[in-house]
């Protein structure tokens, strides 16, 4: 298997790590929303290249194909419903983003704490 045929590993596997390291490394709840975003970015990349077949066509019924290969659409429906959850998780993170911000006054995760320790 040449390295080029499995480029898009690739890019899922640096993906995934640049998500995985921002919600884990970063302090500022804002970055790490980003970096979940990445990562289930990443998540749908790996699911797009599974479902591709090549030389596969899209599965419509012709009346004159024969053992014709078709790729499967059950991925791409999969992932129109993640990135819908996705976004939805976003914006609720988003949302509890902002009302940290209203109570604490900052959104760093440090800061935080230490105010939740007095």
């Amino acid at each position: 298997m040449q390295v080029l045929g499995i480029f898009y590993y690739w890019v899922f596997a640096i993906l995934l790590m640049i998500g995985f390291y921002a919600v884990v490394a970063k302090i500022n709840l804002v970055k790490k929303l980003i970096g979940l975003s990445i990562f289930q970015s990443a998540v749908f990349l790996l699911y797009l290249t599974m479902g591709k077949v090549t030389g596969g066509t899209a599965p419509i019924y012709q009346d004159d194909a024969v053992n014709q290969l078709f790729s499967n659409p059950l991925p791409q429906v999969l992932i129109l419903t993640a990135i819908v959850v996705g976004i939805s998780t976003t914006a609720l993170g988003l949302g509890i983003v902002v009302r940290i911000k209203e109570e604490y006054g900052s959104i760093e995760e440090q800061e935080i704490q230490e105010i939740d320790r007095r």
